[in-house]
């Protein structure tokens, strides 16, 4: 038996949210290769809930297959219907490098200049502003100034 049980109430919502989906792996007449299982292991990594399209015409065949699918992968069958089989299994979680020496990347900033009277419609400009620089209050862009230090405080803590 696969390692994930659902319940029916789980089951039907899985099929609803299937329901509009297109086959990602297809079975020829080779059969269940491991080849086959891999990309199945790779779309559930990717998707989640997959749809497999079975070209075999017997009925025992595709029945097995999906058995054996879903014991291989440890993933939840949830419906087989004609040549569809749909297959559920939870997608790992993302793990995102952290850089510690990554700095702050360019970020786009929206200028609105309004007219001096007010008939006309304010002018937008959209600017990127990279890490060093600030926008200045005319809608200048300039480099960001240091922070200055007090030669004195650095002096007496020394």
């Amino acid at each position: 038996m696969p390692a994930i049980q659902l319940t029916p109430a789980q089951r039907k919502e899985k099929r609803s949210d299937a329901h509009h989906l297109d086959p990602v792996v297809m079975i020829g007449a080779d059969g269940l290769t491991p080849a086959v299982v891999k990309e199945t292991d790779a779309a559930l990594n990717a998707h989640g809930l997959i749809k497999v399209r079975v070209l075999s015409d017997d009925r025992e065949n595709r029945e097995s297959i999906f058995a054996e699918l879903s014991d291989k992968l440890d993933a939840a069958p949830i419906q087989h219907i004609g040549k569809l089989l749909v297959l559920w299994r939870p997608m790992p979680e993302k793990v995102k490098a952290v850089r510690e020496d990554a700095k702050a990347g360019p970020r786009i900033v929206k200028i609105v200049k309004f007219s001096k009277s007010g008939n006309n419609r304010p002018q937008v400009k959209k600017l990127e502003v990279f890490g060093n620089q600030r926008v200045a209050q005319g809608g200048e862009i300039k480099r960001a100034k240091r922070k200055m230090t007090s030669t004195k405080k650095s002096s007496q803590n020394g």
